[in-house]
């Protein structure tokens, strides 16, 4: 009996010794567990969503379809406007080719000064007188635009004819432009009038014009035309300006716009000349 009496009682012993052990342990492992949770369990918790300051946070979307602009409606039309022959037939030209893309365009005949614009359907904007090049011609002096002024001879101060890839920009006082021919610095811009003696907004109130030549080859515009209708039609991507020439034929520059007879006799020429 006292035997395992001993037993029974070194057994208890040790029963109380491990729940003392893991009672102890258990303490411990709470203690550690609360001090790592002071410091470091601000970490594990969900934080909102906040929206960064430089990039806004992104949101899935359904990928829009990838579908083609809307087809331009193209129709020339100048509405009361009954603008020469010349103008009309380029016009014509550039509408049904859709020669200007997209773009908004204008026509400067230089012959009456005189400045058309246009919607890229064939739409007529609005039409204004324009001072041109001093001289007539119809071509531009090679390295003109690298030229100082004092360095320009009257005789090269020309506006050049052509089809032009036009350009907004600023020219060399910050001012806006729509540059025509940059490489020429040829562009067109509100009338500058700095120069009294020149009579620049008188030239352009007269009817004729006979006395609309006094520029170094730019186009110059009155203000209220330049703010109201280049600016917004051309002034802020790229356009297409077709100069007709006051020199050469109208052919020489925009063959495509003859008279329909003279294309008429064309195609029949390179009909009978074509090779079978």
């Amino acid at each position: 009996m006292r035997f395992g009496a001993s037993a029974e009682l070194a057994a208890a012993a040790r029963r109380r010794d491990i729940l003392i052990g893991l009672g102890q342990g258990g303490l411990i492992a709470a203690l550690a567990l609360a001090v790592f949770f002071t410091f470091f369990g601000g970490s594990f918790k969900r934080k909102p969503a906040v929206a960064s300051a430089h990039r806004p946070v992104a949101v899935a979307q359904a990928p829009a379809p990838n579908q083609p602009p809307p087809p331009i409606d193209r129709r020339l039309d100048f509405g009361k406007v009954r603008a020469p022959l010349d103008v009309t037939r380029v016009a014509a030209w550039a509408v049904r080719e859709g020669d200007n893309g997209s773009s908004a365009f204008a026509i400067v005949d230089k012959r009456r000064a005189q400045v058309y614009v246009f919607a890229p359907g064939g739409r007529l904007l609005g039409t204004s007188p324009v001072l041109l090049g001093y001289a007539s011609g119809d071509t531009t002096v090679a390295g003109i635009g690298n030229k100082s002024i004092e360095e320009i001879r009257p005789q090269e101060r020309t506006t050049p004819a052509g089809r032009f890839v036009s350009a907004p920009g600023r020219n060399a006082d910050g001012k806006e432009v729509v540059w025509v021919d940059y490489d020429a610095a040829v562009s067109m811009h509100r009338v500058i009038n700095s120069n009294p003696a020149e009579r620049r907004l008188e030239r352009l109130a007269t009817k004729t014009a006979a006395d609309n030549r006094i520029s170094w080859g730019c186009i110059n515009v009155p203000v209220v035309f330049f703010e109201r209708t280049v600016l917004p039609n051309l002034g802020h991507s790229r356009a297409v300006v077709y100069v007709l020439p006051e020199k050469q034929p109208l052919v020489a520059f925009f063959p495509a716009a003859a008279p329909p007879q003279v294309l008429a006799q064309a195609g029949s020429r390179r009909g009978n000349n074509a090779k079978p």
